[in-house]
């Protein structure tokens, strides 16, 4: 046990109260040595409010002196909620008059002051920023003669920052701004600050994107220092390299990704024994042998986190000469790889499995349109093309099918909803929306990872060597009563909401697949799991039915799978991980794993607002159209809407002016207080669009037809929903594959004129008349 968690446990279970720093001491029995980091430690604790000074200079552990520490998630309405570090503690609900000058993301103290009225959330303040999370921010400059003011893209960042006269720089009015805060909100005093960079003008071309970028403080370059640790990787596999590999390079192993990607993580390989088992080799770029721990590469990495894939470009982890370079499995050159090899049988079980470091030289390189096209549509020019390879895509398709049926068969939750990819013209013009197609060729992948990630996390919990997860934990007890209320409409229900297991959750949706109800039941049922996130210990994988489970696939484009290669390569060596090495990462994984789970979320956020303005951008041609459509979202202020080709928009209930209209939140319904006519999530409706925003990233629809009358289907009861997509993304349980979390079973410019011919589905040309109402920031908050 280190020093840290030894402070730790005593004052969380044998300190009856808070102790000065000298009593604390000498109540552990603290040796000379361990006395010579008992401060400095204490101070970082303090510092990190791990442990909290009390105004008598004596010091206590949070949980025990009423107080929840965690980082602050803040409306545009000025509430917020503080999400504990404690992922079993309840949220925090903050009131706008005790924020006391956090931010929206910043980690704070609050302490708890009871249960709001209704049984509801906990209600709290703000009693401290522990470590501020917006040092810059991004917004539009307003000049005044002696004065400036900075307002937030970010409408969660309620606050106007100030710029003295003498701090603008360069920037003029109107002008899209990086600002550096100086001063800090405090009481009735608004944040101050300095132009520190000058984006461009509003409306300038690709100005939105950039702005996106600087907001989520993402890296367009790597500084120079890492660049020059690039260039020093070689540009090929030398044989002084090679000694300790299991050479396979004379195995047919293919790669399977899409025609566009150029970051190859990993190949694949399947054989079928004559025993009737199945040889599964998954073979993953060896990153940790280039990337060093502690060096210039490695830093860049920690920080960056991961790849971010935005809609038209990608911000990569690594300089191109190793993500696109030496580290790609690129066909027909020599690669480092680690490589995990099992033994799967008929039931999908692994018997046996081996992980080696290897050298493989990809033999093909296939994309999921080529796949798709053998396996699913017998297309006989591919066939011929690639006659060598078919007896092995069959052997990967039937290997395919026998590990899902197993992970469905232990329960494992599979979503299915689409995933939009925005094409854009040469001068980043959105030309089409269109949905990522999900076929035979992707499961396969997925599957294959999936089962590599699993096998590796068992592997390394046994050993009991510190490590990185991927968890997903239990969902809270309180949304799965909500969902089960909301069951109860349909003739559905779980048997123990306060016990929930997977399974009960998998059979819920086989039993309303196809009917009316679906679209809602699946909407609901995701938003009441937890994210998935990276954990130092191991807590298992709620979404996936899985004890075990890791991210060991992608270390060219994700932080933490790079850190699981390294531990991973330790165990290898003679004498395994010493006992001071597996201290020194009992200490740093779990700053590791909260860092890189900051980082996912803020990536993801950061590709879902690029794939937002672009489908604005593109709508923008559309107004006055109709489109048929379905309820994808209802909240008090209106419904949101998402149209058959997957984009979402608001119909807010000013605009819905037949009626006063009721919000039910347990129904997720809008139900008319004169003539009882109810829209519900999942209803099928008509609208017109009638206004977009490139700045705020919205779109705005009214009702139209029958909608505009009635909805579509019987008063009062579930109407049939718009039928699901195939394809895509699948919800927060996350996979093995794909760009930020892989496969995952468990978010301006004038058109292009060559959109005019790609309208979406359902679409009716009417003339432009604008009939919407202007959506307030607060409209904006999620459902």
């Amino acid at each position: 046990m280190t020093l840290r968690e030894k402070i730790l446990a005593f004052m969380r279970k044998e300190a009856y109260k808070p102790l000065a720093p000298d009593d604390l001491a000498a109540e552990m029995g603290l040796k000379a040595k361990e006395l010579a980091d008992f401060w400095p430690l204490l101070a970082e604790l303090e510092r990190d409010a791990v442990i909290i000074k009390t105004r008598f200079g004596k010091y206590g552990v949070p949980e025990r002196m009423n107080l929840v520490v965690g980082a602050l998630s803040a409306s545009e309405k000025g509430f917020g909620f503080v999400i504990p570090d404690d992922p079993e503690e309840a949220d925090v609900y903050i009131p706008p008059d005790a924020m006391n000058g956090a931010l929206n993301g910043d980690r704070v103290a609050a302490r708890i002051h009871g249960q709001r009225p209704g049984g509801k959330a906990r209600e709290g303040e703000i009693i401290r920023v522990v470590k501020r999370a917006n040092a810059k921010i991004v917004g539009t400059f307003e000049a005044s003669r002696h004065y400036g003011f900075v307002t937030p893209d970010d409408a969660r960042l309620r606050q106007d920052v100030f710029v003295p006269r003498d701090e603008w720089g360069e920037a003029e009015n109107g002008c899209k701004v990086v600002v550096e805060i100086t001063r800090w909100p405090e009481g009735k005093r608004s944040a101050e600050g300095r132009i520190v960079e000058v984006l461009g003008r509003k409306g300038d071309p690709g100005i939105e994107i950039l702005a996106i970028i600087k907001s989520h403080n993402l890296s367009t370059a790597f500084p120079p220092e890492v660049e020059a640790a690039a260039a020093r990787c070689r540009d090929a596999v030398g044989a002084d390299e090679l000694k300790g590999r299991r050479d396979l390079r004379s195995l047919p192993v293919v790669t399977i990704d899409s025609e566009d990607a150029k970051d190859l993580d990993d190949a694949v390989y399947v054989e079928r024994r004559k025993n009737g088992h199945f040889l599964l080799g998954v073979h993953i770029a060896d990153v940790s042998h280039y990337v060093r721990e502690n060096s210039p590469l490695d830093d860049e990495a920690r920080e960056r986190g991961t790849s971010v894939y935005l809609v038209d470009r990608v911000l990569p982890m690594l300089p191109h000469r190793l993500s696109n370079g030496i580290c790609s499995l690129n066909a027909g050159v020599d690669r480092l790889a680690m490589s995990a090899e099992m033994e799967i049988d008929p039931r999908g079980r692994v018997v046996n499995y081996e992980l080696f470091p290897s050298v493989i030289r990809v033999h093909t390189r296939l994309s999921y349109n080529v796949v798709r096209r053998i396996l699913a549509e017998d297309d006989e020019e591919l066939k011929e093309e690639y006659r060598p390879l078919l007896g092995m895509l069959a052997d990967m398709e039937r290997l395919c099918h026998i590990l899902r049926q197993r992970r469905l068969n232990r329960g494992a939750i599979d979503f299915d909803f689409p995933e939009l990819k925005v094409k854009l013209d040469e001068r980043g013009r959105p030309l089409a929306v269109e949905k990522r197609v999900r076929s035979i060729a992707e499961s396969i992948v997925e599957e294959f990872m999936l089962a590599a990630n699993e096998t590796v996390a068992e592997h390394m919990d046994k050993l009991g060597v510190p490590f990185v997860f991927r968890v997903h934990e239990e969902p809270d007890p309180e949304k799965m009563t909500k969902l089960n209320n909301l069951l109860h409409n349909f003739g559905q229900a779980l048997s123990k909401p306060d016990d929930i297991r997977p399974k009960a959750l998998q059979k819920v949706l086989g039993r309303v697949a196809g009917r009316p109800e679906e679209r809602l039941i699946s909407t609901v049922m995701l938003r009441s799991l937890k994210q998935a996130r990276y954990e130092a210990e191991n807590l298992g994988h709620f979404g996936l039915a899985a004890t075990y489970y890791t991210h060991f696939t992608s270390p060219i484009r994700r932080y933490p799978d790079l850190i699981v290669h390294r531990i991973l390569r330790e165990t290898f060596t003679a004498g395994g991980i010493s006992a001071k090495r597996r201290q020194k990462l009992a200490a740093v994984l779990p700053e590791i794993s909260l860092h890189a789970s900051q980082r996912e979320r803020g990536a993801a956020e950061a590709e879902r607002e690029t794939v937002d303005l672009k489908k604005v951008e593109y709508m923008a041609q559309f107004i006055g159209d109709e489109f048929a459509g379905a309820i994808s979202g209802v909240t008090a202020f209106g419904l949101f809407v998402e149209l058959e080709s997957g984009i979402e928009g608001l119909v807010h209930v000013s605009s819905m002016d037949d009626d006063y209209y009721r919000y039910d939140e347990e129904r997720y319904s809008l139900i008319g207080q004169r003539t009882g006519k109810v829209f519900r999530l999942g209803d099928a409706v008509t609208v017109k669009l009638v206004k977009v925003s490139p700045a705020e990233r919205t779109i705005d629809f009214a009702l139209a037809g029958e909608s505009a009358a009635a909805p579509q289907g019987r008063r009062g009861k579930g109407r049939p929903a718009a039928k699901p997509q195939q394809g895509g993304r699948k919800g927060k349980n996350d996979g093995g594959k794909g760009r930020n979390g892989g496969a995952k079973p468990v978010d301006g410019a004038k058109p292009a004129k060559a959109a005019e011919k790609q309208r979406p589905p359902g679409t009716k040309r009417k003339r432009p008349r604008n009939t919407g109402k202007r959506r307030t920031r607060a409209d904006k908050s999620p459902t």
